[in-house]
This record gives structure tokens, C-alpha cells and sequence, in this order.
């Protein structure tokens, strides 16, 4: 279940930890494990002051991203994911923080959409990078699905539902590509290393 992702191996920028002879290591599960919890602890802190809905996935796609370029195995944005969800209820339930259901779903999709986007994904390079915008986009959507249902469900909040509904609309897919290829550019290559032909 948790085996070598090669197309995330082999497009790392930074020195993996996951080895093909080797079984899931302690260390491994605790990149994927810290890199939960804290994309939850970033998406709790206080908003950007950018007054543009959707821009908490940011805070979560980019740690994500860095655990799987740490530690490239199918099945590790699932792990992240869990961690990210359990460390975000807890902040809720211990009101430390006021992180919000849309921010919160955005976070806990967001290892889960990687791993599923990147599934089959043999190779690195600019297909990689178009499978992380892609789940970014995924989970903002998502997160959009939510916050909407809540606004319709308990009331528009402090900003009118209109103003909102417009701006969420196209704020929602964009902050999510803009998510995804930032952390595609930081933790991994555009193209796709080949690997060396015999001599």
C-alpha cells in the first residue's frame, strides 16, 4: 500500500527518504505525520488580510507537498491528511484557534487529492506539476462546496452572500492553481530526469 512513488522520487528537488528495498521507516511517518499537523497550524493562524475567499489552501498544499517530496510513497497525503484533520479539530475543540469548515476541508483533502491525482503518475516533470495544480484545485472546490452549504445553512456572516458568491466563484480555482504550482516549482523538478542508458 505504501510503496515507492517513482514519479515523485524522481522529481524531488530535495533528498528523499524512501527506498524501493526498504519498508515504511519511523521517519517517514513522522514527516508525514509534522507536515499534517502543521499545514493545520498554518491554516489556523489568523487570514492574510487579502479579503479573498479560498486562499487558506495555500498554508496547506505547501507543507503537504514538501512531505511528499521528503518522503514520495503512495498513500502519504492520506497519512498527512489524518494528521492535518485530527490537529485541526483539537485547535477547534480546545478553541484555539477559530480555523473555519472551509479552510479545515480544504486541509484535510488536500494529502488525500495529491494522492489520488498522482496515483498512476510514473514520471516527474511538467505532468507532476499539472497533478498537484490540479489537486489543490480539487480540494479548494471542495472547500467551496462547504463554506457554501454553510452560508446557506447558518446565515451569510458578516459579508453579504452575493459579494461573497462572486468573488468565491473565481477565488476558489485560483488561489487553488496558485496553491499547486507553487509548491510544484519549490519542491519539485519540471522536467522529468531520465534515467541513464547503459554503457
Amino acid at each position: 500500500m505504501f510503496a515507492v512513488h517513482s514519479g515523485l522520487q524522481s522529481g524531488s528537488r530535495l533528498p528523499v527518504l524512501s527506498q524501493e528495498s526498504r519498508g515504511v521507516r519511523i521517519a517517514e511517518w513522522s514527516v508525514w505525520i509534522t507536515m499534517g499537523c502543521v499545514a493545520a497550524i498554518v491554516s489556523a493562524l489568523p487570514d492574510l488580510a487579502l479579503k479573498m475567499p479560498g486562499h487558506a489552501v495555500v498554508r496547506s498544499v505547501f507543507p503537504m507537498t514538501l512531505g511528499l517530496a521528503i518522503a514520495p510513497r503512495h498513500l502519504g497525503g492520506a497519512v498527512m491528511g489524518a494528521s492535518g484533520l485530527v490537529t485541526g479539530l483539537l485547535l477547534r475543540a480546545f478553541n484555539a484557534s477559530d480555523i473555519g469548515l472551509g479552510a479545515l476541508t480544504s486541509m484535510a483533502l488536500t494529502g488525500p487529492m495529491l494522492d489520488a491525482v498522482l496515483w498512476r503518475m510514473q514520471s516527474g516533470g511538467w505532468r507532476l506539476y499539472v497533478g498537484i495544480i490540479l489537486a489543490g484545485v480539487l480540494a479548494n472546490t471542495a472547500a467551496f462546496g462547504v463554506k457554501l452549504s454553510e452560508k446557506l445553512i447558518f446565515g451569510q456572516g458578516k459579508r453579504k452572500f452575493a459579494d461573497w458568491l462572486m468573488n468565491a466563484l473565481w477565488s476558489y480555482p485560483l488561489f487553488g492553481i496558485v496553491a499547486g504550482l507553487i509548491s510544484a516549482l519549490v519542491w519539485f523538478k519540471w522536467r522529468a530526469t531520465m534515467p541513464k542508458e547503459p554503457s
